[in-house]
């Protein structure tokens, strides 16, 4: 009987530890940065059907495939491996065919139940599950893998386990919904890595 009621204890104490940090209120917003290098002015765009504030970012000069993509914030890393399948586009067959989900990704948890997610990158990522990250730190390179059409970076932002509006800097994206075709542009201050 003792034992069982150790336990119940353990069971319940496990739990509490688990859930009580899900159940806590989002923290303030870290002072996310475009994920991408200082000084770079990309393209932020959405499309109808591609889901409420998913950010798809493509450079305005220059080509996309094989550009670095930055920590936006520092953090730990949670996820770096394959979402979905790869399919086949690369730069030597840019039309191959596309597979599933996000291909290459990688999420960062940010602290106080912050966290951003990169996929579609061109290879497998450049950092690993627990490692810790800085702002600007490289995780990979811009790609098309996974359900993509081109090569373009997707982003996202949420907090606790919801998407929301991508802020870059301190200002809001406007990426906000996936009614219309939306497209901004930003120029990125991605910037500590080179201090």
């Amino acid at each position: 009987m003792a034992a069982l009621a150790f336990a119940v204890v353990g069971a319940v104490t496990a739990a509490t530890l688990v859930l009580a940090p899900l159940l806590r209120p989002p923290g303030p917003r870290p002072l996310f940065q475009l994920p991408v290098a200082c000084g770079e002015t990309w393209q932020l765009g959405t499309y109808p059907g591609h889901g409420d504030y998913d950010v798809d970012l493509f450079p305005t000069e220059g080509e996309a495939w094989g550009r670095p993509v930055l920590a936006s914030y520092a953090g730990t890393v949670t996820v770096a491996g394959i979402n979905g399948s790869l399919g086949g586009r690369t730069p030597a067959n840019p039309n191959g065919p596309r597979g599933r989900g996000g291909g290459y990704w990688v999420k960062i948890d940010h602290g106080g139940r912050w966290e951003t997610q990169y996929l579609h990158l061109l290879e497998p990522p450049l950092v690993q599950a627990g490692q810790r990250v800085a702002q600007g730190d490289q995780l990979g390179l811009v790609g098309s893998t996974g359900n993509s059409g081109a090569p373009h970076l997707h982003y996202e932002q949420r907090r606790g386990w919801e998407k929301v509006e991508a802020h870059f800097d301190g200002t809001p994206s406007g990426i906000t919904d996936d009614d219309t075709e939306y497209i901004r542009h930003r120029t990125s201050n991605n910037c500590l890595a080179a201090r």
